[in-house]
């Protein structure tokens, strides 16, 4: 039986991207929602126009908190598991098959994009921050994952059930890796392309603040459970 994932979004102030995202990933996969994490412009009405379902958050939480928003919604509903998407145009959907194809050859219940090969586009501060945190992450998680920032991945339903993740923000990210790993999911990492690699300008990412919180995360959940 072919299983059946949804892709999930989220977005916030993503009015200029989020239509044509929505497009592409309807190309791939028939379930697509957009978690509108507090948008103050038209992003929900461009999702909903494109024909994706929309759920808002009246208030921002976070992509951490988006994301789990959306998987709620693929779980109440009986979905295999959910494909992450970013509403920036930075993750190309046309990419998607290359998560399901890794997912079918290796039963991993993660499947993360690995951006490894195109670290040398980005900014040197980003590559090294890249690199190490992945270094990090992988240590603490008994994984091999190469590119622990990337948001586009395939989660499993069986792992969603299995993992409770208490982080808001891009935090979660890294949490749900380390949670996996060390409950014995598999872990995969298939290489993609990219819309664009950097992504600074449409990113909401805080460095300081975001990767503080990244590095408490990982660590309380690594030690702390």
């Amino acid at each position: 039986m072919t299983e059946r994932f949804a892709v999930v979004i989220p977005a916030l102030n993503a009015e200029t991207s989020v239509g044509a995202v929505v497009r592409g990933c309807f190309a791939q996969l028939p379930d697509v929602v957009v978690v509108d994490d507090g948008s103050i412009d038209a992003t929900s009405a461009m999702a909903a126009d494109a024909g994706a379902i929309v759920l808002r958050h009246p208030r921002r939480r976070g992509k951490g908190g988006a994301m789990k928003s959306g998987f709620e919604w693929a779980l109440t509903r009986g979905f295999d598991g959910v494909i992450g998407v970013d509403a920036d145009g930075q993750h190309l959907p046309s990419e998607i098959p290359k998560l399901l194809r890794c997912r079918a050859e290796s039963g991993a219940d993660m499947v993360i994009g690995g951006r490894s090969h195109l670290f040398a586009q980005m900014l040197p501060r980003r590559r090294r921050a890249n690199r190490f945190s992945t270094w990090a992450i992988a240590m603490l998680s008994g994984t091999a994952v190469t590119d622990s920032q990337c948001g586009f991945r395939l989660y499993s339903a069986r792992l969603l059930r299995s993992c409770p993740l208490r982080a808001e923000g891009f935090d979660m990210d890294s949490e749900v890796i380390v949670r996996g790993g060390r409950a014995g999911f598999k872990v995969a990492m298939t290489p993609i392309e990219m819309g664009f690699v950097d992504g600074i300008t449409t990113s909401h990412y805080r460095a300081v603040r975001d990767t503080l919180r990244i590095a408490a995360t990982v660590l309380r959940v690594r030690f702390f459970g």
